[in-house]
């Protein structure tokens, strides 16, 4: 995996000030993507153990409150497999960290068992995650007044209570 970008004091993509993580690589190709350069799953840096070390020492800090995952596409097969090892470890060493992804698909349409974007690794990369904002950015719906998130489509779900429940339940409205 590749990985455009690491932020260690992000305020925008999340709540507090968070850690984020721009993975490489994304196959919706969104029109008016912030980022169209994440599309490519060269861009960027390559992913090391280096990379994940640097990221714990960044989410060590008592002023972070957690990390975010976006891009490109955190949910990309190929970074899920990567990712959800680097999300194992920030629950098992930082369990305090709340941990937030983007993601361009739709939970219930490509996220779930049997779904186009599932992998052996998803459900429990999504066990991790405490806000989802799912969705792709759809220009015409574009709303820069949203928290969190760019296009009206999109949704912050509360991904802990939406896996107990069975059924998705929004973080905002």
């Amino acid at each position: 995996m590749y990985y455009g970008n690491i932020k260690q004091y992000d305020i925008a993509d999340g709540e507090g000030v968070r850690t984020t993580l721009f993975v490489s690589g994304c196959t919706n190709c969104c029109k008016g993507c912030f980022q169209p350069e994440t599309w490519d799953f060269n861009y960027g840096k390559p992913y090391t153990e280096e990379t994940e070390n640097s990221l714990m020492e960044m989410l060590s800090d008592e002023n972070i409150q957690g990390l975010t995952l976006l891009g490109g596409e955190p949910f990309e097969p190929e970074n899920q497999r990567v990712l959800v090892k680097l999300l194992r470890r920030v629950k098992k060493e930082l369990p305090h960290k709340d941990i937030w992804s983007y993601t361009g698909f739709v939970y219930e349409r490509d996220l779930l068992e049997g779904c186009r974007k599932h992998t052996e690794v998803t459900d429990e990369m999504l066990s991790y995650i405490d806000v989802l904002v799912d969705g792709p950015f759809i220009e015409e719906k574009k709303n820069i007044s949203l928290q969190f998130r760019g296009s009206e489509n999109q949704r912050v779900i509360d991904l802990k209570k939406t896996l107990a429940a069975k059924e998705v339940v929004l973080y905002l409205q």
